[in-house]
């Protein structure tokens, strides 16, 4: 596993002085080779101690074992090499402009896999398989992935109750039982509604699924289970294009799972889709 991308993955979980490290690694990481720790640490303005407590933290024996491990990913193309990018330039801005969001997008996806362990994987498309009914809402944005999964569990013959109003859902919880699935969309998992649900969710023995960003947020406290996206960009316009590249794999990965692992959802799906069809063709 690259260095760079494990510490992307858990750059949001880091402490401020770690965020200044890593930011640093991921922005110098061709210009590395030339930084001991204590010149890496004066740049930063920190310990000679906070970067070897740093590296350690990752899993190596220090910061010249990083160093090399970065400086190897680097070379192999697989730490954020841009020289593909660079070659295409000259040929074609536009293939050039393609191939790096392409990249970002890879790599969003990739990070995102990283942080979401394949048991969690596992256990969230046991629990919806087994529920009695799938609750959804999304707010705003978040609502455009969570209509489209609700659409994808209703043609596998999943009872699914989806709503994009926050006062709707309110009511429709009312009927929830146990061993029935809330799935709530909300990148930054800050609104007061959606954690109120969740709330009321789980006093009625309901299980709770939160989608949102690899960061701390309120609606993460009433998750049984959380599905993350990580996706990080400094250009505003382009870090939504990652998050909802990201997010769409991991729903992917789960739908496929929901197919794969019944068969009586594959034939409801094939009947459902053979009916939709009947319905355009008349």
């Amino acid at each position: 596993m690259s260095p760079l991308l494990k510490i992307r993955a858990e750059r949001d979980q880091m402490s401020a002085i770690e965020r200044r490290i890593a930011d640093f690694l991921l922005d110098n990481a061709h210009l590395l080779r030339d930084y001991s720790s204590q010149q890496l640490a004066n740049a930063l303005g920190i310990s000679q101690s906070s970067v070897v407590k740093f590296s350690q933290k990752l899993g190596f024996k220090g910061y010249p074992d990083l160093k090399y491990s970065i400086g190897e990913a680097v070379a192999r193309g697989n730490g954020g090499d841009e020289g593909g990018v660079v070659a295409a330039a000259a040929e074609d801005p536009r293939t050039a402009q393609a191939e790096q969001l392409w990249q970002l997008k890879a790599q969003a996806e990739a990070e995102t896999r990283l942080i979401n362990p394949t048991d969690r994987i596992d256990a969230i498309a046991s629990a919806l398989q087994q529920a009695g009914k799938v609750y959804i809402i999304g707010l705003g944005e978040d609502g455009i992935p969570a209509r489209a999964f609700a659409t994808r569990l209703s043609m596998l013959g999943i009872v699914t109750v989806h709503y994009v109003d926050a006062i709707l859902m309110q009511a429709g919880v009312s009927s929830a039982a146990p061993g029935d699935v809330l799935l709530v969309f909300s990148e930054h998992g800050r609104q007061p509604e959606l954690c109120q649900i969740g709330r009321r969710f789980r006093e009625r023995s309901g299980k709770v699924v939160t989608v949102t960003r690899h960061t701390p947020n309120p609606l993460r406290a009433y998750a049984d289970a959380s599905l993350l996206v990580s996706a990080h960009d400094g250009r505003r316009h382009i870090e939504p294009l990652l998050y909802q590249s990201a997010l769409q794999h991991l729903l992917d990965l789960i739908y496929v799972l929901l197919c794969d692992g019944n068969e009586g959802r594959r034939r409801q799906f094939d009947l459902n889709l053979e009916l939709m069809h009947d319905l355009l063709d008349s």
